[in-house]
């Protein structure tokens, strides 16, 4: 990709600006629909409107916006870009030399994030929704849940068209939005400014530590900022710049927003809630439908940026060797646009399950925000690491982890409190997602360890004569192996076998390909060697790890510049066909493992190893995955031996 068209979307401009509103702040924007309710129900008496609870309640949320948000991931992470990129995958590829501890974090924090795709589309779109019950008091919650799951499943639908066409309006829609929760809160703040006393950090201090369960809060406050981690993620998207000054405006108008709630609740102290939302009783009767509408299409883009986030974060596992390598569509031709196919259907259910499953909006709070305070931690952990790696100095770096493992560390605690009421689904979804990406990389590594290679040297001359010999009928003009030798000189024993003994295969030329995924996101580099002249070649190419694997079209690209500089013949060797200059024909060979019965293992990888194959069964071969030519692709199965079975008993008898 061009370094201009990367940099017209990073540049600071209104453009930029606008496509910054649109697709990072979905998430911590529709935050106000259901934060102050949260905070409410878990007062000491539910729903009763207390002024200590309002003030240090929305105290709690101004500090936590300025010290999580603002601090951390604005001032802070946003530094740690690989190349433009963020996100918690980007983060780890920037430190994992440093320790293969780090494989873990990544793993844990990674899975959590995309847990939380699967609540944030339900809580978002419930919130919104539930505000028809204002207008229309008959309103039951069965036609709700129906009215989500529809919006749901008709956006998940949608990804497989790309989103070019939706994104273009996501950002003017957002700027309403901000605009429209600014306008209204301000509204209240002129008729109680009492309220503003919120902005005296006392306030979080006394409720946190005086009001009864008070510190329990901090499960509920903590929901204002859990888009802080999807803020990160795009900021390939986006660019520094454009976060930086988009975030002022977003940070006032949401601050705005909930001390306007405070300032309502005020007006209202020593009343009961009764189901009504602070957020929508800021607006006027006349105005509520259009308001509805507005935090539906709010809502439905936060779900949006969410499941784009979850599709890019898949994409970087597979190439950290942390995913099994799916099917990935690039439906459009911008930058990062991409969809999972798997993931989306993963997602949909997920989705429709956790509405099924909680109904009402107020429910599915208690599951949401425990998976995603273990990715801050985790991003907290990385990020000490990255620091370390920049030689900041060392009272800078205790501070930095000292303070957020402190702050995120108490918001981890006060979030248990909602494992029984929900919490479960999240980290269970969670949970189930990090042994996938555990045995993943796990397999990969014990499938390294016993890849056997041996060198090609010794081997030249013999492909060089089964090419000439005419004896055996030619196979292909071209053969194709990718092999996972990172070494020139080296081959895997199985890729021998496969040409020599399985079924000789002859070929005019042999091309084996190596891929290697780099840290940088973007890489697009190859490299040639010619191993025997005219007969056997090896390309290696270098592909960053958010490059598509597209291998066939690369190869091809490879192939028309090598003849152009005249360093290979690819005409057809068929006499016939030599004189017509018709090209000859090319297959590919991709080789699959399938595990032994002649094994004797270690239980732990021996439970590793079954797990690998099991998954394995339900996703698609690896010639899809790197865009290989279906027509021209052979997959041929080979034993993966661990440890062959050392003693066998076997008597003769006469």
């Amino acid at each position: 990709m061009s370094s201009d068209s990367k940099h017209s979307h990073t540049a600071i401009s209104g453009a930029g600006l606008l496509i910054a509103l649109g697709i990072i702040y979905g998430d911590i924007g529709t935050s106000p629909l259901y934060v102050m309710s949260s905070i409410l129900k878990s007062g000491r008496v539910p729903d009763l409107i207390d002024a200590q609870l309002v003030l240090g309640g929305i105290s709690c949320v101004i500090w936590t916006l300025t010290l999580q948000t603002t601090v951390k991931y604005v001032l802070l992470t946003l530094n740690a870009d690989n190349n433009g990129e963020g996100g918690i995958f980007s983060l780890y590829a920037l430190v994992r030399r440093r320790g293969t501890w780090l494989s873990a974090v990544a793993i844990i924090g990674g899975s959590a994030l995309l847990a939380d795709g699967v609540i944030t589309p339900p809580i978002s779109v419930s919130s919104a929704v539930e505000g028809l019950k204002n207008v229309f008091p008959t309103l039951t919650q069965d036609v709700v849940v129906y009215i989500v799951i529809g919006i749901i499943a008709g956006l998940f639908l949608l990804q497989s068209f790309g989103t070019q066409i939706v994104g273009k309006a996501f950002g003017p829609i957002m700027f309403l939005w901000f605009t429209m929760l600014g306008v209204l809160g301000a509204s209240w703040i002129i008729q109680n400014p009492v309220i503003l006393k919120a902005f005296n950090p006392y306030y979080a201090y006394d409720l946190l530590v005086h009001y009864p369960g008070g510190f329990w809060l901090l499960g509920s406050v903590f929901l204002c900022t859990t888009g802080a981690e999807a803020l990160y993620s795009d900021l390939g998207h986006c660019g520094k710049g454009n976060i930086r000054i988009s975030w002022t405006f977003v940070k006032s108008a949401l601050l705005l927003n909930y001390l306007g709630q405070g300032a309502w609740l005020l007006a209202h102290q020593g009343q009961m809630l009764n189901g009504k939302n602070p957020f929508y009783a800021l607006m006027p009767q006349w105005f509520l439908l259009i308001g509805i509408s507005i935090a539906t299409i709010a809502a439905i883009i936060a779900s949006q940026a969410l499941i784009t986030g979850s599709f890019t974060l898949v994409a970087e596992a597979i190439r950290l060797n942390m995913w099994p390598k799916v099917k990935l569509n690039y439906p459009t031709d911008v930058k990062g646009q991409l969809f999972v196919p798997s993931m989306n259907r993963l997602l949909l259910l997920g989705c429709i399950g956790v509405v099924l499953y909680f109904r009402e909006s107020t429910n599915m709070e208690a599951a949401y925000g425990l998976a995603i305070t273990l990715t801050m931690l985790m991003t907290t952990i990385l990020l000490t690491v990255w620091l370390k790696a920049k030689k900041v100095a060392t009272p800078l770096i205790i501070l930095f982890a000292v303070v957020y493992g402190i702050i995120e560390g108490s918001f981890l605690v006060a979030n248990m409190i909602k494992f029984p009421h929900g919490g479960w689904v999240s980290l269970a979804i969670g949970g189930t997602l990090m042994a996938v990406m555990y045995v993943w990389l796990k397999a990969y590594y014990i499938k390294r360890r016993l890849t056997e290679f041996v060198k090609l040297e010794p081997y030249v001359d013999a492909l060089k004569q089964l090419s000439d010999d005419e004896s055996i009928p030619k196979y292909s003009t071209h053969l194709v192996f990718l092999t996972s030798a990172e070494r020139n000189s080296e081959i895997e024993q199985k890729i021998i076998y496969s040409i020599f003994q399985k079924r000789p295969k002859r070929a005019d030329i042999y091309w084996f390909i190596h891929v290697d995924t780099t840290d940088e996101p973007y890489t697009m580099e190859y490299k040639v060697t010619e191993v025997a002249k005219d007969d056997v070649f090896r390309i290696n190419f270098r592909l960053g790890f958010r490059v598509q694997q597209r291998i066939n079209l690369y190869f091809r690209k490879v192939i028309e510049d090598l003849v152009r500089n005249k360093e290979v013949d690819i005409t057809s060797r068929y006499e016939s066909l030599n004189k017509q200059h018709v090209t000859g024909d090319f297959r590919f060979v991709v080789l699959e493992k399938f595990l032994s019965v002649e094994n004797d293992f270690p239980t732990q990888e021996k439970l590793v190893m079954q797990a690998y194959f099991y998954i394995r069964q339900f996703i698609a071969s690896e010639d899809q995955y790197f865009g290989l030519d279906t027509s021209s692709v052979k997959v041929e199965k080979v034993p993966l031996v661990i440890t062959p079975v050392r003693e066998v008993a076997l008597k003769r008898i006469k």
